[in-house]
């Protein structure tokens, strides 16, 4: 018996504006047997989704009478040293606020670096170092999400994509599940938010005509949605960790699938 009814991957990304059409950020869906497909933005003058596009789309969708998991490729968290240097509380939702205050890159017209570099908001409070990474970035070799600007990063997908989170949780409430940090168990009949990284599962997908993005966000969806059908999943949500790697993974989070 499954877990879940419908499973949407998303390979995010931290370009442009909340509302430019851009061809980096990719959506794919499962549904029971029914295999993964990209699933395109609503109709209308833009080709691809953007941030806020999804988002509505996002909280539309699990606001349904369906159980869904969704895994997205960015951090959802920081390291436990962001939170020590910043006299921040080991509160998830708080640091949701407080990064959202800090680095408004969910308002109109912003881009990443316009925080970066001082235009708006006030990043240089909120930083971080290329340095610090996370108990579950040690553990499959992820970068820190302070890496900026390297092939592979996903600092400025984080960095746009934590305020989305919070519109999400405002929106939606307990109806909805982030892993880990509303618990390690998940509720029955309810949908869930996990944070996912596709380079652990790509390789087992041919990638076919499918661009790079276009093939992690595929990887997710398929992914999610096979090890639900072969009981596989509930493994995944049981990463081998002492009670103190536990507390501290309820802070950062803690990707899905990292062992």
């Amino acid at each position: 018996m499954t877990n879940f009814s419908r499973y949407i991957g998303i390979d995010y990304s931290g370009a442009e504006t909340p509302d430019s059409s851009l061809k980096g950020l990719r959506v794919y869906q499962a549904s029971g047997a029914i295999p993964a497909a990209e699933v395109p933005p609503p109709a209308g003058p833009r080709k691809y989704w953007t941030r806020r596009g999804l988002a509505e789309w996002l909280a539309e969708r699990l606001a349904e009478e369906m159980p869904t998991l969704v895994g997205i490729d960015h951090n959802f968290s920081f390291p436990l040293r962001y939170f020590e240097v910043h006299h921040l509380p080991p509160d998830w939702d708080e640091f949701l606020v407080d990064f959202r205050r800090h680095w408004p890159t969910d308002s109109d017209h912003t881009y990443v670096d316009f925080v970066r570099d001082g235009v708006c908001g006030a990043g240089d409070e909120r930083s971080g170092s290329s340095k610090w990474r996370r108990l579950t970035e040690h553990r499959c070799g992820a970068k820190s999400a302070f890496h900026f600007d390297v092939p592979g990063s996903v600092a400025k997908a984080t960095h746009a994509g934590l305020p989305w989170l919070l519109y999400l949780r405002r929106r939606l409430g307990d109806r909805l599940h982030f892993w880990p940090f509303d618990g390690w168990e998940i509720p029955p009949d309810k949908s869930v938010i996990v944070e996912a990284y596709p380079s652990l599962w790509k390789h087992t997908y041919p990638r076919q005509d499918r661009a790079p993005d276009q093939h992690d966000a595929y990887t997710i969806a398929a992914y999610l949605s096979e090890a639900d059908r072969e009981d596989r999943l509930q493994h995944l949500f049981e990463p081998s960790l002492t009670p103190s790697e536990r507390m501290i993974a309820g802070v950062e989070g803690w990707i899905l699938g990292v062992a």
